[in-house]
Order: structure tokens, then C-alpha cells, then sequence
């Protein structure tokens, strides 16, 4: 099956069940014959995102050649007009390697570049189309429009996909987090307060790429149901985590990395699921998604490289 982004040459969906999924990177042979986990690759399909995630289909981001380099350039740039990505880069690219989970900065804690992983995932993998770019249409303060880390419709089915996402280093820890915004978001005075501001923006522009704008639009209203809201939601929650098999093993179709990945898969499940005491939990459609990674400084000190390179193209 086509894809947008082709990921699925770079990143394996190792576990696809309705409210799990699981992905992975693996290995693969250097000109050398030694064995490498492949971060790169990784980077580079995340960097193909960029222009899609920052404008949008609203934005027109499927552009012809002749604009491609400014297109590229300006994105990162919209990127980095964004006060988190900008001081995380700072952080990241001016940092001795002391980075951790327990650091008291707030932006080292936010899911910075999580949602890029996220659309990726979601556009690739559960067949979404971006209803709002949170990076094109920020406020003037540098800061995004709405909450959400993802907002994807699924027209098939006609369902709309609120994501949130974690990069952490520990995985307990980033769950933890995702239930708290969980706790925070999905809550009536706020989702009516998130879903008025992007109504505003999506009747604001007019895109052939989104079908029947009027439903959604209708479904973030004030007035309908907060039942009928959540019946019509997806929820996918992602956490991108550091896990030591890719240290400790260099094929992930050994046989032993493939049992004690679906052991930590379902552990990471478990806590989640006794960590979620959401009050309505009984009526939101959570698709935890787990993306354990070699090296999550490592991933996203890539980032912030290539994209800062991108800002100098244009």
C-alpha cells in the first residue's frame, strides 16, 4: 500500500492491534559488514515530514519544484518561530551531554519532536490526513493555537485524531506524563475551549485535501454532546522512549529481541493502563503507541542538525 512518507521501509509496525501499536528501528550492514541501528535513516524520513508537519494541506504543501527549496527553508524556520523548538535546540546543540529526564526545565519535558513522530506515524501507519497545522497557524507570542500535539481526520470513517507525544528517556516516565495531559485535555471545558479556536482556523482557509470541512467543523462544536464528541475521537498517545535491546542486540528479527521487545511492549501496557484514572476513561478511545528508540539525545540532536541546516537553504 502507498504511503505519503514510505516510512515503512525505515520503521517496523510490530504490533498493530486496536488500542496498541508498537514500532521499531532496526539494523542493517555498513560497507564494512559491521552492524549499525539506524538512526539516520530514521532522521532523514522524519526531515521529509518537516514541510507537510509545519504547513499543512490548508497551506498548500504539496508545491511544485520550483518553490521546493523555500518551501523546505521556510519551514523550519515556522519550526523554530515556535519558543520550545528554539530553546530546545539551544539546550540540545550547546549541551556537555548532562542531558536527563530529571532536569527542572520545562522544555526539556514537553514532547519536543514527538509530534513530528507522531504525523509521521499517524499518516503512514493509520491512514490520517492533518486537519491543522499547530505550527502554521501559532499565535503571535511564538506560541501554538491549541493543545493538541496532532489533529488528523480518518475520512473513511469519519473520525477525528487528537494526539499527544512524549520523548523520554525513561518510558514510565513519559507514560506518566501522557496521562496527566490526558487528564488535562480531554476534559469539556477544555476540549470546548480547543475545539472553538481550531474551528476559527479551519473555516479560515478552504483546501480541496479536507472532505466535508462542515462535519468537523460541526463536531468540534460548543453545543454537541461530549459523548457524542468522544465516540467520534481517536486518541493516540505517544511515547517515544529509550530501551537498552538495541544496545544489547543488533538484528531485532533475533529471536530472543523479539520476545523480550513484546515483554517490555506489554509491561510499558500494563503501567499504563493502572497509571490511566481518568475519570471517563471508560469513554475515550486511547491508542497507546510505544516507539522505543536507541538514543533518544541522540535522535534528537540529529533533528535539530538537519533542521538547522534547513533554515540555511533558502
Amino acid at each position: 500500500m502507498s504511503t505519503p512518507f514510505d516510512s515503512g521501509k525505515v520503521i517496523v509496525h510490530r504490533v498493530s492491534d486496536s488500542n496498541l501499536s508498537a514500532f521499531l528501528v532496526g539494523f542493517d550492514i555498513n560497507d564494512n559488514g559491521n552492524k549499525y541501528y539506524r538512526v539516520e535513516e530514521l532522521i532523514k524520513k522524519l526531515t521529509n515530514v518537516i514541510p507537510e508537519f509545519a504547513f499543512g494541506f490548508h497551506a498548500g504543501a504539496n508545491t511544485d519544484n520550483t518553490d521546493l527549496i523555500s518551501k523546505v527553508s521556510e519551514s523550519a524556520k515556522l519550526i523554530y518561530n515556535i519558543d520550545v523548538f528554539q530553546k530546545v535546540k539551544d539546550i540540545y546543540l550547546g549541551n556537555d551531554g548532562s542531558i536527563n529526564d530529571e532536569l527542572k526545565e520545562k522544555y526539556l519535558r514537553r514532547g519536543e519532536f514527538g509530534e513530528l513522530i507522531l504525523h509521521l506515524l499517524l499518516r503512514d501507519f493509520h491512514n490520517t490526513t492533518p486537519l491543522l497545522s499547530k505550527i502554521f497557524f501559532k499565535d503571535s507570542l511564538g506560541h501554538a493555537v491549541h493543545g493538541f500535539d496532532a489533529v488528523h481526520i480518518e475520512p473513511e470513517t469519519r473520525t477525528l485524531w487528537l494526539g499527544e507525544s512524549k520523548i523520554y528517556m525513561d518510558a514510565k516516565a513519559g507514560l506518566r506524563e501522557l496521562v496527566k495531559d490526558i487528564k488535562e485535555h480531554f476534559i469539556a471545558d477544555y476540549m470546548d475551549s480547543e475545539f472553538m479556536l481550531i474551528s476559527k482556523k479551519v473555516m479560515s482557509f478552504d483546501s480541496p485535501e479536507i472532505p466535508e470541512k462542515e462535519h468537523w467543523v460541526s463536531l468540534l462544536d460548543g453545543s454537541t454532546k461530549l459523548s457524542e464528541k468522544l465516540s467520534q475521537i481517536n486518541i493516540p498517545l505517544l511515547c517515544t522512549y529509550n530501551s537498552d535491546l538495541f544496545s544489547r542486540y543488533d538484528d531485532e528479527n533475533d529471536e530472543d529481541f523479539s520476545n523480550e521487545f513484546m515483554s517490555e511492549i506489554e509491561e510499558l501496557e500494563d503501567y499504563f493502563n493502572e497509571k490511566n484514572d481518568h475519570p471517563l476513561k471508560s469513554n475515550l478511545n486511547i491508542i497507546l503507541i510505544l516507539f522505543p528508540v536507541k538514543n533518544k539525545i541522540e535522535l534528537v540532536k540529529g533533528l535539530h542538525r538537519k533542521l538547522s541546516f534547513m533554515q540555511e537553504l533558502g
